[in-house]
């Protein structure tokens, strides 16, 4: 009887352990509300949630060519003699209001997505308004693929260069580094080249201008070829992170993508990290996959660790453990580079997801972690991911955030939408740019306005002379956003 005994713990045991996991994930999805908030007729909002502000009027733009300058200029005329001001929309994953301006009109550029391959020159012409997940689709036809983007397919190209995104290829600038020139309407109506060799200044200005100098139209990006890439993975010690980088990555010319994790549960808090890079490998890349049935599986852990110890450590153990099944893996790159940012949709009305990202030069790497460690751990905000790119030297944008090669640490929280935790947020996020500043580095633009003009100009010391030429380029101040009032 004791030796039954025995094996019946065993096998209850061992039934516990395996359904444990299975039963938190499904308990998250029982507790989703999937109710989604909906934005009242003549309002609009931003990914941050936070944003709800009354507009004029929200314009949707054609996607022909002729059409969509007709239009834009008699939108000009109309906010000019109206006292109006403009502010340009796309996906709206900017956190800041810099797609707003109150009882402003809004344009959403969505519709104007045309594109066109040049074969011999590897330069793709593209309507602002496209969605990467639009190109990647598009160019996945011709063997071509993004040379720089995002983590996700999910925004659109005009929003990603307006704050200068950039991606995890490895030992890569930011996306300006990919554009070669766009059109530009101005503040007049005037259609505008701007590139390296024509309208420098503004070819400067407008990549990171946050939709401050006129409307991009048509953009040229070059390509690269959809290489098949296989999966390879360390894991080690935060402190190693650096020297792993180098060792696995820069030396390494085969390496086409790259990405780094922090471990985020409280058992070995920023202590772990793991390194994630892709090689490129003999092959031909098959076609785009059909959508993986997986993915609200995936989704599901990630959102499991909302406020969740175990969800935390879960979520670490599984994606540390498919990472070894996974390793030697091959995937096109189309493939890794079409994620959707559905893969960790917050589906709670309560609650938002906001981001946040520092770049840190190499030297001050570690230190960095250091000084992050205790602030992370006090707060009440909820951490749910620390993500780590490498990011080359930017010398193309006039609001440079990468002065020098960088470590992006890009931070994603989970926010009650209340105004306790609105302010723990402003805590939280001026003392990790006070760390950033006493390591060298510098804040990405792109989120909440909870940092002063003075702080900001701290690390943007170019900020003020970047207002005066918004001024110069449009003196009526017609495009305009809640991001300019707040910093201008």
């Amino acid at each position: 009887m004791k030796k039954k005994h025995f094996w019946l713990v065993g096998i209850l045991t061992i039934i516990v352990f395996i359904s444990f996991p299975i039963i938190h994930i499904l308990k998250t999805k029982w507790n989703e509300t999937d109710h989604k908030t909906e934005i009242p007729v003549g309002y609009t909002n931003d990914a941050s949630q936070l944003n709800l502000t009354k507009v004029d009027t929200t314009i949707q733009v054609p996607n022909d060519k002729i059409e969509i300058q007709k239009q834009l200029r008699s939108i000009l005329k109309y906010a000019k003699e109206n006292n109006l001001k403009i502010s340009i929309a796309g996906a709206q994953h900017s956190m800041g209001g810099h797609t707003i301006y109150p009882d402003g009109i809004v344009l959403n550029m969505l519709s104007y997505k045309q594109m066109k391959l040049n074969p011999d020159t590897n330069i793709l012409t593209i309507g602002s308004g496209a969605l990467w997940e639009d190109a990647i689709k598009y160019l996945d036809k011709y063997g071509k693929s993004i040379a720089v983007m995002q983590a996700f397919s999910s925004f659109s190209v005009g929003g990603s260069i307006s704050v200068n995104g950039h991606g995890w290829q490895k030992d890569s600038p930011p996306i300006s580094s990919s554009v070669v020139s766009f059109t530009l309407m101005n503040d007049k109506g005037e259609i505008i080249n701007c590139s390296r060799t024509e309208n420098k200044e503004l070819f400067k200005l407008v990549i990171g201008g946050y939709g401050l100098f006129g409307i991009i139209l048509d953009v040229k990006l070059k390509v690269v070829d959809n290489a098949a890439l296989q999966y390879k993975y360390v894991r080690l010690n935060a402190e190693n992170y650096v020297t792993n980088y180098k060792k696995f990555v820069s030396n390494n010319p085969n390496v086409g993508l790259v990405f780094g994790r922090l471990r985020i549960s409280d058992k070995l808090f920023l202590e772990e990290a793991s390194l994630n890079f892709f090689e490129k490998v003999n092959g031909k890349p098959l076609l785009l996959p059909q959508q993986d049935q997986k993915e609200e599986t995936k989704r599901l852990v990630f959102r499991s660790t909302v406020n969740s110890e175990y969800g935390k450590r879960l979520r670490w153990d599984l994606e540390t453990g498919m990472d070894k099944v996974s390793r030697n893996t091959v995937f096109t790159r189309n493939e890794l580079l079409n994620d959707h940012v559905s893969l960790i949709e917050n589906r709670e009305s309560n609650s938002t997801d906001i981001l946040q990202e520092y770049f840190i030069p190499e030297k001050n790497f570690t230190q960095f972690i250091k000084d992050m460690k205790p602030i992370l751990r006090k707060s009440e905000i909820d951490l749910l991911n620390i993500t780590i790119r490498g990011v080359k030297k930017d010398d193309d944008s006039y609001m440079n955030y990468a002065r020098e090669s960088v470590f992006g640490f890009v931070l994603l929280f989970n926010q009650k939408k209340t105004p306790q935790q609105e302010n723990e947020m402003r805590n939280l996020t001026n003392r990790l740019v006070d760390i950033t500043i006493k390591n060298q580095g510098t804040f990405y633009l792109p989120y909440r306005l909870h940092i002063d003009r003075e702080k900001m100009r701290k690390v943007y010391t170019q900020a003020d002379t970047f207002f005066a030429l918004k001024k110069k380029y449009d003196p009526k101040e017609i495009f305009n956003n809640k991001f300019y009032q707040h910093y201008k």
